[in-house]
């Protein structure tokens, strides 16, 4: 089993039913995103767990062997969209430290179906990776200024349980770090699976703005509607 990451925690209030783990970009770390909770509008919704995990540090090679919390090692390849590119093993790694904060969470009464898996940049790579291949049914993937790491891979390793899966999408059409054409190259190869998508465009940089913050909120909102209509039939 591996060795559960240490994590920053909020909760809306106390007893959560839902829980939101959310995955910092490169360089970061934990404290990143958690400002963003209090931005979301989420009142009346049930109680929510954000967690938001440190990754571990490791050398990066596209900053030239810095060593600092990184998902995954990444090179300029990974950013010119090599589709059979990237650090393999630190994907399917980060996959597994991922899949324990799940298990947490469904240890501490979370139902599977309530856990949101987040993530930006390289944050938002491991939660597709991570949610589009787990075994139990999730309650949605929000991936922002990312990609799709080993897209290759997808189409025979992508989990049954998660194929209606809601998916929401966010680049800026100004990114100089994550192009946008390989966010658009996403949205395409998940559509092309039929995956549900919701793809938005905001005029930024590799950042988030008030309006994406606006977006997400009401993304959670209608999450929580559908989980509470599925519940009752």
């Amino acid at each position: 089993m591996a060795t559960l990451l240490e994590t920053v925690e909020i909760e809306t209030a106390p007893r959560a039913a839902a829980s939101v783990i959310w995955l910092h970009g490169l360089g970061a770390d934990g404290n990143d995103f958690a400002p963003i909770v209090d931005q979301l509008n989420l009142g009346g919704m049930p109680a929510i767990r954000f967690v938001f995990p440190h990754a571990p540090q490791r050398p990066v090679t596209i900053n030239h062997g810095l060593v600092m919390r990184a998902w995954y090692d990444i090179t300029f390849d990974d950013l010119a969209g090599n589709p059979r590119g990237g650090d393999r093993a630190g994907i399917r790694g980060a996959q597994v430290q991922i899949e324990a904060l799940i298990a947490r969470e469904i240890s501490r009464g979370v139902a599977a179906r309530n856990i949101v898996l987040a993530g930006f940049s390289q944050g938002g790579a491991i939660a597709l990776h991570t949610g589009l291949r787990y075994p139990e049914s999730l309650a949605g993937i929000l991936a922002l200024s990312t990609y799709l790491p080993l897209a290759v891979s997808l189409p025979e390793e992508a989990s049954k349980a998660n194929k209606t899966i809601p998916i929401f999408l966010a680049h800026g059409i100004f990114d100089n770090v994550v192009p946008l054409l390989l966010a658009t190259a996403a949205c395409a190869a998940l559509t092309a699976l039929d995956y549900r998508v919701d793809w938005r465009e905001y005029p930024m940089p590799h950042s988030v703005c008030a309006q994406e913050i606006r977006d997400i909120g009401e993304w959670l909102q209608r999450l929580s509607i559908e989980n509470a209509s599925a519940e009752k039939e």
